[in-house]
């Protein structure tokens, strides 16, 4: 079922692709695998999955080792800065960096493991107050302070979308921060790159695509419906 879910979902991104007038090399699938067993991680791997996001640094420690060892871990979840240590040597990409001192932090873990980790910058770009991330106008201040930090390189821009039955109802969401993209990319900031844009989820991932998102983050459409008796 995991195989069929993923081949349904890359044919509905290849269809945004084509719409969006894009390149779907430039679109890579997250598996979001967070409160799934390793089991299912291993059947998404088998079917071609190298991608998987964590919202929860634990799930990240418990997984590593009993996967495969060319699995991009990305963390997408909110990281508290007393976290970092412990996948400082383990994760690809972080996503959800939102403050000076969570940058700080993974700076010095960085430099410890001796490599330079990629982040994103998470904006709160429908400025919901349940919702972590900086705001849009702050989001280049952010930036600039975190540009001269070692063993960290900003890649790009992260954003969780309002929950929405009408993907289309985040459509605006998703321009504005490829928008912001854009002209935080026309400064020519030091050490900084917005090539990536994460954003869309199961529900609104063919809208975010067509706007211009580089890693879509997929967890209900290819894993199906959390199931909280697995934890």
């Amino acid at each position: 079922m995991i195989k069929e879910n993923i081949e349904d979902v890359k044919m509905h991104i290849d269809n945004a692709v084509n719409k969006g007038k894009r390149n779907v090399d430039d679109v890579t699938l997250i598996a979001v695998s967070k409160t799934k067993p390793v089991i299912m991680l291993k059947e998404a791997y088998d079917a071609g999955m190298r991608d998987f996001g964590e919202n929860k640094v634990q799930e990240i420690m418990e997984k590593y080792d009993k996967l495969p060892s060319d699995i991009r871990w990305h963390m997408i979840g909110h990281l508290q800065t007393n976290k970092v240590k412990y996948i400082a040597d383990k994760i690809y990409m972080i996503h959800s960096v939102d403050s000076l001192k969570l940058a700080e932090e993974i700076s010095k873990q960085a430099v410890k493991a001796g490599r330079v980790i990629p982040i994103l910058i998470e904006v709160n770009i429908a400025n919901e107050e349940s919702k972590f991330g900086v705001a849009p106008l702050d989001a280049e201040a952010l930036i600039r302070s975190i540009a001269p930090l070692p063993g960290v390189s900003v890649k790009g821009l992260m954003t969780v979308a309002p929950y929405t039955d009408d993907p289309e109802d985040n459509r605006t969401y998703f321009r504005a921060l490829k928008q912001l993209s854009v002209d935080i990319t026309s400064k020519n900031i030091d050490n900084i790159t917005m090539g990536v844009l994460s954003m869309g989820m199961t529900g609104d991932y063919e809208v975010a695509i067509e706007e211009g998102a580089s890693y879509v983050r997929v967890g209900t459409g290819i894993f199906g419906a959390r199931n909280y008796a697995v934890g």
